[in-house]
């Protein structure tokens, strides 16, 4: 993100807040007038739409059914999810250790019927193996966490890739060619990991993309994401961890997977540039 985490809260608060006062506005009520509607004294309204108090899900609900604009009151509630659970950092995700974070993880994976993928900078965890698992996570753990417990992590990610066995779920991974070429836990791990992606991206219900490194292409790389079915995307950045559930921003997340799988190869092609990674590596 361009600006800080906290930042980024308040922008989000004063983006609702600003929406909630244009909905009002658009009504031809005053804060007074809406604050009647909803059976607030006149300052909550006041609070709520210059950001100062963020409002509960049923007061949105309440504004949007006062202003007669029920049908964007979902999506608006949508908004506020986003706001009250958008950022943790990973000092405060991270510190009881990495093992509650991959096991935190789960039922949400449990309950999702297709994923998306997208990865610039390191194999998705769902198709690591456990030397690369390991590797990834231990440079994690000594550069931010003061828990060690590496090995208890390193099993609960491998035992969630069990989703990619069970039930009738799809997953669609793409990944930049840069990936294909970098490893934390040198040249054995990284062609250990470029075997089984040739393995497990054969798989009926799995389809494995590689944008290759190209000086033409049309998008650019950008922050990894996953898209959970239509209801959710996470994204991990440098700082922390962000939960998008919006639905328009969700749909900009998916607008840039399909481009981004359009500068893709998958299949034969897929699989010679993963063939190349590993020649280079003697």
């Amino acid at each position: 993100m361009s600006d800080s985490a906290s930042s980024s809260v308040r922008q989000a608060r004063r983006d609702l807040a600003a929406r909630l006062g244009e909905i009002r506005r658009e009504a031809g009520l005053t804060g007074r007038e809406l604050a009647g509607r909803c059976g607030w004294h006149p300052s909550k309204s006041s609070r709520i739409e210059n950001a100062r108090t963020v409002p509960s899900p049923e007061d949105v609900l309440a504004w949007c059914r006062a202003c007669g604009a029920s049908d964007r009151s979902q999506d608006l509630v949508a908004s506020l999810r986003v706001v009250e659970g958008m950022f943790v950092e990973w000092r405060r995700k991270e510190r009881d250790g990495l093992k509650r974070v991959q096991e935190a993880v789960l039922p949400l994976f449990e309950r999702t019927r297709r994923f998306r993928a997208y990865s610039s900078w390191l194999v998705p965890g769902l198709l690591q193996t456990r030397a690369y698992t390991e590797s990834v996570l231990r440079a994690v753990q000594q550069r931010r966490v003061a828990v060690d417990d590496v090995e208890a992590a390193v099993e609960a990610r491998m035992e969630r890739q069990r989703v990619l066995r069970e039930g009738d779920r799809r997953f669609a991974f793409l990944v930049e060619e840069s990936v294909l070429r970098s490893s934390l836990g040198g040249p054995d791990v990284l062609r250990g990991q470029l075997d089984h992606l040739l393995t497990v991206g054969t798989r009926p219900n799995v389809s494995l993309g590689v944008v290759p490194m190209s000086p033409d292409r049309l998008r650019m790389p950008v922050e990894g994401f996953w898209i959970y079915d239509t209801a959710q995307v996470n994204v991990e950045l440098v700082s922390g961890y962000l939960t998008i559930s919006q639905p328009s921003e969700i749909t900009l997340y998916e607008q840039a997977f399909s481009e981004l799988a359009t500068q893709a190869v998958h299949g034969p092609e897929a699989w010679a540039l993963i063939a190349a990674a590993a020649a280079a590596l003697g």
